[in-house]
């Protein structure tokens, strides 16, 4: 039996911005949710990253290291739907924040 080639561990990805879609309330507050897991995703990377997989139940291996970043990304998802840390939240007033400020106020204009 040929010997495996060692994998290395995927590269960082880099955080992207919140996408408000149709900027509804509802569309903000996914996109805010979806940014905390994000979030936590990147938090969790270095622990996940650190665990010595060769005595777990499945024996570690190339192909749980390709499968770990979803893994940590579905404990994130998890974490947020059970209620976060409040990320979600400050993000989501400040997008609420943007949009009110980006809004023209018709009563305001001045000609």
């Amino acid at each position: 039996m040929p010997d495996a080639m060692p994998l290395t561990a995927p590269a960082p990805r880099a955080m992207q911005a919140p996408q408000l879609g149709n900027g509804s309330d509802a569309a903000m507050r996914k996109a805010a949710k979806d940014f905390e897991a994000q979030a936590l995703g990147f938090l969790l990377q270095p622990i996940f990253a650190t665990v010595d997989t060769a005595k777990s139940a499945f024996g570690g291996g190339a192909a749980e290291a390709q499968w770990r970043p979803m893994l940590v990304d579905a404990f994130a998802a998890a974490a947020v739907r059970a209620g976060g840390v409040g990320l979600a939240d400050a993000v989501y007033r400040e997008l609420n924040r943007a949009r009110s400020a980006a809004t023209p106020n018709m009563g305001e204009m001045t000609s």
